[in-house]
């Protein structure tokens, strides 16, 4: 009975019946996403013939730590007599039958040119960085008679997820994730509900809402996807890089994000913005990965907010290495007038993301003036700055070396 999936799944865990290519599972965090997709893999292997099973998530460490060996993953759902052989330097999966599961990263496309399977589980593909890896995906989806994809995301509005819900051969569930309430603490139920309930962002995380851009953002999804830049071949010399900082005051589960954003500007006068390395950490953790990003893509400063954190940031970053170059700046104005000239070179087609960046580009898209300003945006804002806008009268510099 303990691995009885039926007995124990909710209805809307259970796959579809009828004739589909993909089970699209919309559906808030901590509804269930990751079980059922672990649950659909090990019964597609066990009763239906499936022999080359590919398993994709939005880096290789999601892949291997949600999907693979998460409490909800593959290793946690196959029972002991039918559990599979994990190898993490092939990053494969080999269960008693002879089946076989592949890991892949959604960040590096090219490692699904050429594998095939007959059966595919993608996670998060919302917040994939680049969509040519979905479509690898499906180009090596051509395995046996009947090859199906099960996709488990938390939805944003992407033009991935806008092309499988008009799909006829897609069947979709949606779910929010107090469906799965007896499965959460309450305490962590109650910090959602305190902290996203009403918001936009709770609607698209916490109820599985797909929403349009706000409509008083000064940015939107169309102005971004136009500036894009998919294929890092096409990115031209940099002629400076910065990393940029938004400190949070304090850290642990319920403290906001630091902000960590690497942008860099060409030779042509156009921004490149090339990578959201935000995290929630300690201090000491969040200045070694700025350090690190520092030093990955040749940076040629380190730029932070010192509204809140004052002297301690630098402090941070020195106490990781002494040797980069930083500069500390202080907003004077408003978040509104800092964002507006950031805004504008965007609408001059002056920006271009680098890959999607789904988590900045939610809160661009969903941040109107007036509200708190998020903290993967104000990274962006003061990375721009630097690069493009020079000192402007929106912040003072205090120091750099």
């Amino acid at each position: 009975m303990l691995y009885d999936w039926p007995f124990w799944a909710r209805p809307k865990q259970l796959p579809p019946a009828g004739d589909w290519n993909t089970w699209l599972i919309l559906a808030g965090r901590g509804f269930g996403k990751t079980r059922t997709g672990a649950e659909w893999v090990r019964d597609q292997v066990e009763t239906h013939g499936k022999r080359r099973v590919a398993l994709v998530a939005r880096t290789a460490a999601d892949a291997r730590d949600t999907m693979v060996e998460g409490e909800s993953g593959i290793l946690a759902c196959c029972p002991p007599w039918f559990r599979p052989r994990y190898e993490p330097s092939r990053r494969r999966l080999t269960w008693p039958n002879g089946a076989i599961a592949t890991t892949y990263s959604g960040d590096r496309p090219d490692q699904l040119r050429g594998p095939q399977s007959d059966a595919a589980w993608a996670d998060e593909l919302a917040a994939w960085r680049y969509p040519e890896a979905w479509d690898q995906l499906l180009f090596g989806l051509r395995l046996g008679t009947d090859p199906r994809v099960v996709v488990t995301t938390t939805p944003r509005p992407t033009a991935i997820i806008r092309q499988l819900l008009a799909d006829a051969r897609t069947h979709v569930t949606r779910g929010n994730t107090f469906e799965n309430r007896a499965n959460l603490a309450g305490p962590a139920l109650h910090q959602l509900l305190r902290k996203y309930e009403g918001t936009r962002m709770g609607r698209q995380e916490l109820y599985a809402e797909i929403l349009d851009d706000s409509s008083g953002a000064l940015w939107n999804r169309a102005m971004l996807d136009a500036g894009r830049v998919m294929n890092l071949k096409t990115l031209p010399d940099l002629a400076r890089v910065v990393v940029a900082i938004d400190p949070a005051v304090t850290s642990g589960e319920t403290a906001d994000e630091t902000g960590i954003v690497v942008a860099g500007i060409g030779r042509n006068g156009h921004g490149y913005v090339l990578s959201d390395l935000t995290l929630r950490e300690s201090p000491h953790r969040w200045g070694s990965v700025a350090v690190q990003a520092y030093h990955r893509y040749k940076a040629d400063r380190i730029v932070a907010e010192t509204n809140n954190g004052g002297e301690m940031v630098e402090l941070t970053i020195r106490t990781v290495d002494d040797t980069v170059s930083y500069r500390g700046v202080h907003a004077s104005r408003g978040k509104r007038t800092r964002a507006e000239p950031v805004a504008a070179l965007y609408e001059q087609s002056r920006v271009h993301h680098v890959g999607a960046l789904p988590e900045l580009e939610d809160q661009m898209c969903l941040w109107e003036p007036g509200q708190d300003s998020p903290d993967r945006m104000d990274a962006l804002v003061w990375a721009l700055t630097d690069l493009m806008l020079g000192r402007g009268s929106s912040l003072s510099v205090t120091r750099y070396a």
